[in-house]
């Protein structure tokens, strides 16, 4: 899913250029018409940018060695809330050629080619809730939306992904958290200065998100649970999976650059600076990043 920021909390005042919305149902905030209002990240677009989701997508698979952990069997149906370049989604339809495979999203796939038949998208805003059916999936699956949707909205939000999961079906949720090591000290900065900044605007930069699956999983009913942790490798020393995951998160925190120096008054060029020294860190400490997975089945 591409890095939507939602505007939420109190007191927090708008980018420049950006009207200041009002508090609609959810916790989401909505304009005059009562649909949630965003503003996107100014991240690389178009064919760039479905590279840098792409780029999440193929070295989360590698380090799992899978696009899912919980035990599914051959789902009828599939729900992926938050599809972004529909790469997971396209992959499932040709595991599961039997499946319908739904993606949703606040924006339109860019198609750089047709879609597998057995896939379907819904423009929908996860903060508005599901349009589906109780009990429409055998399997749900949501992950890399936890610096996306603010952090008071995810109790509700899992609760209406478990709604629409079939009794016996499976939900599987993956986040990343705030655990890098080692990290040296621009690591540290360049995190530290990033959750900062999400965490003034209403979002996780903490990784609360991550540390709480297993929690909100149990609040919407759901049995079986499990959760693991996976490292991954940030930096050439790690390979091909490092080299893509290094690049995604220096994207990622470029992209952002300019809105963190100016919360934190500092010159642009130190920022990036910092990412630059960041690069290095990584690879000659090894660093690693962590993602949390967590499953459950509904009774």
């Amino acid at each position: 899913m591409p890095w939507w920021f939602f505007k939420h909390g109190g007191g927090n005042e708008p980018e420049p250029g950006e009207s200041q919305p009002v508090e609609g149902a959810g916790g989401a905030r909505s304009g005059p018409a009562g649909q949630s209002r965003t503003y996107r990240l100014s991240l690389p677009g178009g064919l760039r940018e479905i590279d840098r989701q792409d780029l999440q997508h193929y070295a989360l698979k590698a380090v799992l060695r899978a696009n899912y952990l919980a035990p599914i069997g051959k789902p009828g149906s599939i729900l992926d809330a938050g599809c972004g370049s529909g790469q997971w989604a396209y992959e499932l339809c040709q595991q599961f050629p039997q499946a319908t495979v739904v993606g949703l999203d606040l924006e339109p796939i860019q198609q750089r080619a047709a879609p597998p038949p057995n896939f379907r998208f819904v423009r929908a805003n996860l903060l508005d809730g599901l349009p589906f059916a109780t009990g429409s999936f055998d399997f749900v699956h949501q992950r890399l939306v936890a610096r996306s949707l603010p952090i008071t909205c995810w109790t509700v939000l899992v609760k209406d992904l478990a709604r629409v999961t079939a009794p016996g079906g499976w939900l599987e949720l993956v986040e990343g958290g705030a655990q890098i090591a080692p990290a040296g000290p621009a690591t540290q900065e360049v995190f530290s200065l990033t959750g900062q900044y999400l965490l003034a605007r209403g979002l996780d930069g903490q990784g609360l998100i991550a540390g709480s699956l297993v929690h909100y999983l149990e609040e919407a009913g759901l049995s079986a649970i499990e959760q693991c942790t996976v490292a991954a490798p940030l930096g050439g020393w790690g390979g091909p999976i490092g080299l893509l995951l290094l690049q995604e998160f220096l994207e990622t925190f470029l992209a952002l650059s300019e809105r963190v120096a100016r919360r934190f008054q500092l010159p642009q060029e130190a920022f990036v600076a910092l990412l630059q020294s960041m690069q290095r860190e990584c690879n000659d400490l090894h660093t690693n990043y962590y993602f949390t997975i967590a499953y459950g089945q509904k009774p």
